[in-house]
């Protein structure tokens, strides 16, 4: 991707004081109705919304522009990483396929049935990667068909292949002044993680902003070496 790039990712995720993501069952409402209307007006700002499989299968999410009033404008596509295309048919997403663009990025190793019955619910499928989608090849993919945005709402694997790529600009964080708990509940960055503090991605602190409910929205930018 490069310096060159004219894609930007952007990540977006609510998480509660000890950095979950979601409980040990998967629940991740976490944010406030005022949090929610924040993520829908960034919704509407960019190009792209990008979630891995995993979210769709435990939260089945619509992924649209709700929450706000808007001026007339199609909803951002939905691009979900999903190397086996092993969405399912009756998920959301897939039932509104023919209305909202749906990008499914699969590799190698998705089999042309799933292909086929993901197409056939107006979805458009992009193949990159062996095993596994290979992110950097899709990315210049959808930035050849005009993505400049996108917004990942992704849960902590996704995150942690984001940042590794080093294409993520911006993160804006809303911490819930809650405690979960559960060594197994997922966190905001998961992945293999680095040895060393030395290795840590840098941000840098933009903005604070607090919202009922004693909620904080932190905003970074990443920085880049």
């Amino acid at each position: 991707m490069g310096h060159n790039s004219k894609l930007r990712i952007m990540i977006n995720a609510a998480m509660t004081v000890d950095g979950k993501i979601a409980t040990i069952c998967g629940n991740a409402k976490i944010s406030s109705r005022q949090d929610l209307r924040r993520v829908h007006k960034l919704r509407a700002s960019v190009d792209g919304i990008l979630v891995g499989i995993s979210t769709v299968i435990v939260d089945d999410p619509l992924l649209t522009v709700r929450l706000i009033k808007r001026r007339e404008r199609e909803d951002p596509a939905r691009i979900i990483v999903d190397s086996e295309g092993r969405i399912p048919i009756n998920s959301k997403i897939l039932r509104t396929a023919s209305r909202v663009t749906t990008i499914i990025l699969v590799s190698e190793r998705a089999s042309t049935s799933n292909i086929q019955k993901i197409r056939s619910m107006g979805a458009i499928v992009i193949t990159a990667g062996n095993r596994l989608v290979n992110l950097k090849e899709a990315f210049l993919l959808l930035e050849k068909m005009g993505f400049r945005k996108i917004l990942a709402e992704g849960g902590g694997e996704l995150n942690w292949s984001l940042f590794k790529l080093g294409i993520v600009e911006e993160l804006i964080v809303t911490i819930s002044p809650k405690l979960v708990g559960g060594r197994s509940a997922t966190t905001l960055v998961e992945g293999d993680g680095y040895e060393k503090i030395s290795e840590a991605i840098n941000l840098k602190l933009n903005k604070v902003r607090q919202q009922d409910d004693g909620e904080i929205v932190l905003f970074y930018k990443v920085q880049t070496l």
